[in-house]
């Protein structure tokens, strides 16, 4: 089955009591049991729920994966991971990296004694030159947050896979659309999917898809335990999401290209940061691992000056300046006060992400509404 029909079908089937096409909304908090443990699959919906059972199916077909889990938040699907730890264990991550999930790491996790270490992970090495006999856990994002660093899924799976540790990647940004991790080596796919998979900036979750049963059934053991898991009204919305991911995707990325190339010609704009530039570092590696090189862009102005950083913020029409990305509608932010205000400054500009680094996340209009909006703000 092809990835636009998967979007569509996986996961789904008509609702068994009625014959709805759409998956319903299973608004019950309980379910009525015949006996003591005599039950239709179902006994408390923090537990299961039909209508989220059918989103976690129909993620984990889009990933190529057995299993799929959702959470609240993005936030919340990320903290049941490294639940998989204990005090002692180590952490290998980049250094480019979303902001909230360093925040978690480093002001949660630190203080029950699991340690960081913070990479460049687009250099290989680097990665193998902190792994060692304490790291449980390799965390990946690529294309990473905001600076849209490329990196080696099969490349960081080799390394994880001698170490005998976990591969988790963070496919936010790139969607079962453009790459699928788990066929690249990676055990376990993180998504907040707040952004692209719901598609209409109006609901806020977070999933996990993996492969591997034991796996599958910890993390399953830490949702429930836990309770972090969303409400069926809103995997209700993903689930809508989903069946258009493939048509949002295609224009997402159309605009995108269009975008980053009419961006690296402007006399005002210093560099730009977008995987499909032949200039990008790791583009290959891009090219090779994924299918496209969607819809999220980062660029500095000349001259490094925030107050004209702060002018192009604020003075567009079109694009909306606003925390998050992944819907239909242009979103713009700057990352240093917004989405990577937690990570200190000195931390910030070590790492390359500059006081006047703006992000776009470049959605499905008119891609030439979206260019003039751009240059009338940058004039």
């Amino acid at each position: 089955m092809r990835f636009g029909t998967k979007a569509i079908h996986a996961g789904v089937e008509p609702d068994p009591a009625t014959g709805a096409i759409m998956t319903p909304i299973y608004q019950t908090s309980t379910y009525v049991q015949a006996a003591p443990g005599d039950h239709k699959g179902y006994e408390y919906s923090r537990t299961h729920n039909p209508t989220r059972t059918a989103l976690q199916n129909a993620l984990a077909a889009l990933e190529n994966g057995r299993h799929g889990l959702c959470f609240a938040t993005g936030m919340a699907s990320i903290d049941a991971v490294i639940k998989l730890l204990k005090p002692g264990d180590e952490v290998v991550s980049t250094n480019d990296l979303y902001g909230g999930t360093y925040r978690l790491f480093t002001k949660i996790f630190e203080g029950f004694g699991v340690k960081f270490h913070f990479v460049d992970m687009s250099d290989l090495r680097k990665v193998e030159e902190k792994v060692n006999k304490n790291t449980r856990l390799i965390w990946a994002e690529t294309p990473t947050n905001p600076l849209l660093r490329i990196l080696d899924i099969a490349g960081l799976a080799a390394i994880a896979k001698k170490q005998g540790c976990i591969l988790g990647v963070d496919n936010t940004f790139a969607t079962p659309y453009l790459q699928n991790p788990l066929d690249l080596g990676a055990d376990l796919v993180m998504h907040s999917v707040t952004k692209y998979l719901g598609g209409h900036s109006d609901v806020v979750m977070g999933a996990l898809i993996v492969k591997d049963d034991e796996l599958a059934e910890r993390l399953a053991f830490i949702q429930n335990s836990s309770g972090a898991t969303p409400g069926p009204q809103d995997c209700f919305l993903v689930l809508r999401g989903l069946k258009t991911l493939h048509l949002r995707m295609q224009r997402h990325c159309e605009n995108g290209e269009a975008i980053a190339h009419w961006l690296v010609k402007h006399p005002k704009v210093d560099k730009v940061y977008w995987p499909g530039l032949p200039t990008h570092v790791n583009h290959a590696v891009a090219a090779r691992q994924m299918r496209g090189f969607g819809g999220m862009i980062s660029f500095t102005l000349k001259g490094d000056d925030m107050a004209d950083a702060t002018r192009v913020l604020s003075s567009t029409k079109l694009f909306t300046l606003a925390e998050s990305l992944g819907g239909v509608e242009s979103l713009l932010g700057h990352p240093a006060s917004m989405t990577h205000a937690s990570i200190p400054r000195e931390e910030r500009l070590a790492n390359g992400l500059a006081d006047t680094l703006i992000r776009l996340s470049v959605g499905v209009e008119d891609v030439q509404d979206l260019i003039d909006d751009l240059d009338q703000a940058l004039k």
